[in-house]
């Protein structure tokens, strides 16, 4: 992506698989092994966002469409969902794994 250029949409950060670079914040992650699969935090995610997902058994925040509003974090009842300040896009789990970029625009994803 060329640096002048802002994935703004949700829609086009999933296309570009790309964060904003204009956010301040950082994205959250969920602690798996502290998650009891409520799905608390992905109703509280703002569709504009649309960040977090069922994969399987369980649940996955992209960091790429995560803004770090942190509206889920007060939304989990176990606290399993914490700041990732060290997160980059070069050391990113989800820009590796290409399998949680296909839950957007999927049957699976409840933000559409």
């Amino acid at each position: 992506m060329a640096a002048d250029s802002t994935a703004i949409t949700r829609d086009e950060r999933i296309d570009l698989r790309e964060r904003n670079p204009k956010w301040r914040n950082d994205p959250v992650r969920i602690e798996m092994l502290e998650c009891i699969n409520c799905d608390a935090c992905l109703r509280a995610c703002p569709p504009n966002f649309g960040a977090i997902f069922n994969h399987g058994a369980d649940v996955v925040i992209i960091p790429e469409l995560c803004s770090g509003c942190d509206k889920c974090i007060p939304a989990c009842p176990v606290d399993c969902i914490y700041p990732h300040p060290d997160w980059t896009p070069e050391t990113a789990t989800s820009s590796s794994s290409g399998d949680w970029w296909e839950l957007p625009h999927s049957d699976n994803d409840p933000y559409v």
